[in-house]
């Protein structure tokens, strides 16, 4: 069944930008625009209401306070306004960044999330931006499942599975055909469902590559990071000759922090037992994100530390399928 009543969430992005002295920039006063466009839309559309984050930002901008902020005014729509799905239009330079982590921050919520943007600004010539908002709304208002998706040039997709993969088209968006095989979750706990408040993390993304340094590695982990996601070449392996970057990370992970790794390659996914070398790896305790995306390992990774999980139940949680993140 679709929506009957749809809350449309603006956080900023090019699809509401106007031109300013320096260029593009974030505006208020879309819904109005997206009003007056709406009268000259044909097909039947939801009802809704407007509601924005102060001040609109430019998505590059885009960090954990501003995901938090999203999710409390997602709950406020849904319970308390009697909302029964949620678009939210967003930037695109970090588009599939935030449709992960909401997809894990938003576990369990009784209603569908959808995330849109579009590569030009409303009302410039040839723009995707009425085609994806009203794409958007149309798709919910057939009705969508529970969950967070993304909506972009036609297309309905898993927000935890999605990456930005063009900056030059409309189909800028795709999802990968990783592999994925996990165990599904067989309930998601109240510890980490969208009721569960969180706190910011301190996260750190490292690609490996020929001469990474084991001191680069230690001045990062020094900094507080309290989880890591390495991004390892091909199934999971790294310079596992070099004892003293191995040493580095084994004391990380004896010390708290959460170490987690996924593949540098696009259709790649992390098996360490397939070479010595990724044996190696995880054997200083890091562990496999499979086929997961940087986005969606990174934003699970916040939505489990950020709910204060130990070290032990973050990685507990990281290597079972919560959403349909690692399952194909």
């Amino acid at each position: 069944m679709g929506c009957k009543k749809l809350l449309v969430l603006y956080t900023g992005g090019t699809i509401g930008m106007q031109m300013s002295a320096e260029g593009l920039a974030p505006a208020s006063g879309f819904e109005a625009r997206v009003r007056a466009q709406q009268k000259r839309e044909a097909q039947p559309l939801p009802q809704w209401s407007f509601a924005e984050l102060l001040p609109p930002i430019d998505s590059a901008n885009m960090n954990q306070h501003n995901w938090l902020a999203m999710v409390a005014a997602i709950r406020a729509g849904v319970e308390q306004d009697g909302c029964d799905a949620v678009l939210l239009l967003h930037g695109t330079d970090t588009l599939a960044y935030s449709a992960a982590a909401l997809s894990f921050l938003l576990l369990g919520l009784p209603a569908p999330v959808i995330l849109s943007g579009s590569m030009l600004p409303a009302g410039a010539d040839g723009s995707d931006a009425w085609g994806n908002l009203f794409g958007a709304m149309r798709a919910l208002h057939a009705g969508v499942a529970p969950g967070v998706h993304l909506y972009f040039n036609g297309t309905l997709m898993h927000g935890a599975r999605v990456s930005k993969l063009r900056s030059d088209a409309f189909d800028a968006f795709s999802v990968l055909p990783r592999q994925r095989q996990s165990p599904r979750a067989e309930s998601i706990p109240a510890s980490i469902d969208y009721r569960q408040l969180r706190q910011p993390v301190n996260l750190a993304v490292l690609p490996l590559f020929p001469g990474v340094q084991a001191s680069q590695l230690r001045a990062l982990l020094d900094s507080g990071v309290q989880g890591l996601l390495l991004e390892c070449y091909g199934s999971g392996t790294g310079p596992a000759g070099d004892a003293e970057l191995l040493a580095t990370l084994e004391a990380a992970h004896q010390r708290g922090v959460v170490l987690a790794a996924i593949s540098q390659c696009a259709h790649g996914h992390v098996e360490f037992g397939v070479y010595a070398a990724g044996s190696q790896l995880a054997a200083t305790g890091l562990i496999s994100a499979g086929g997961m995306t940087r986005e969606a390992a990174l934003g699970k990774l916040f939505a489990l530390l950020g709910a204060g999980l130990s070290q032990t139940e973050v990685e507990h949680w990281f290597g079972l399928d919560l959403c349909g993140e690692r399952a194909q």
